[in-house]
């Protein structure tokens, strides 16, 4: 499942082709995704100019002046630029055709993925409301994930700190392929109760996660089955893995084998010696 950087990745890819551009037709196939493409999208967008491409968590937030187009790759999905006339092929389900002869398609093969409209604010959205801090900085640099506000977070829960990671009420974006390696580049076990975490401790988790997810940007993120970028490109950071998926393989680091545990019915990949 595309994670925070594989959506931040398609993010940039797709601002430099769509951003100023007009929707000169919409394309539905298949309707029938996680929730159903609102039949009227093709009237709502035609004519409308994509003002900007945002993310949040990993949604990408398409504004279109009058409302914004909510995007999701669920499970398998991406998003590709394309020629105008590009014929389709099966799991091809949504086209955004453009004023400049190219498309943007959703390929989507579980369909699991999104297409939504929203015409108010968009964090407002019951899918957006109650997410929590993202963990990268914005623009400005400014987030509110931060050593403090893990610390705050995590006091008093039992609930071992890889699954704290991954509740998106909790920080957004940092999905099972990167809390295992975050959590190993931070010394800290993945089964560990999320409150015996020190403000120290946090500090150090909060840095190593925001290293992890840039690197896996810088290198285009993770291909383990279906991810390519805009461009059809896979990312090459599964290269780089320290745990995740090396079960039973020796630790780069100190040569002990790699234990493999499952939590939340989600595989962890941990080192004894390196992680306490």
């Amino acid at each position: 499942m595309p994670e925070l950087p594989e959506v931040e990745i398609t993010r940039r890819g797709l601002a430099a082709h769509l951003v100023g551009l007009t929707i000169a037709d919409v394309v539905i196939r298949n309707a029938r995704l996680r929730w159903p493409i609102p039949k009227n999208l093709p009237k709502l967008l035609r004519g409308q100019t994509i003002v900007s491409l945002g993310r949040r968590a990993k949604y990408l937030l398409m504004g279109c002046g009058s409302g914004t187009l909510i995007l999701h790759l669920g499970m398998s999905g991406s998003l590709r630029i394309l020629p105008a006339g590009t014929p389709p092929e099966k799991h091809d389900h949504f086209d955004l055709v453009l004023g400049n002869g190219t498309l943007m398609r959703l390929r989507d093969p579980r369909r699991f993925g999104a297409v939504l409209w929203h015409s108010g604010d968009v964090q407002a959205h019951p899918l957006l409301a109650a997410l929590g801090p993202e963990p990268l900085p914005d623009e400005f640099g400014k987030t509110g994930f931060d050593a403090r506000y893990l610390h705050r977070a995590t006091r008093g829960r039992s609930i071992a700190i890889k699954q704290c990671l991954m509740n998106n009420h909790v920080v957004v974006g940092v999905g099972n392929i990167y809390a295992n390696e975050a959590l190993f580049r931070a010394g800290i076990k993945p089964q560990l109760a999320a409150g015996k975490l020190s403000l120290p401790r946090c500090a150090r988790l909060v840095a190593k996660i925001r290293a992890t997810l840039a690197e896996a940007i810088k290198l285009g993120g993770s291909s383990l089955r279906d991810f390519v970028d805009t461009s059809g490109q896979p990312g090459y950071f599964q290269q780089h893995y320290w745990v995740y998926g090396r079960g039973g393989e020796p630790c780069r680091k100190c040569g002990a084998p790699i234990k493999q545990i499952k939590q939340g019915q989600r595989s962890s990949f941990y080192c004894q010696h390196c992680q306490k």
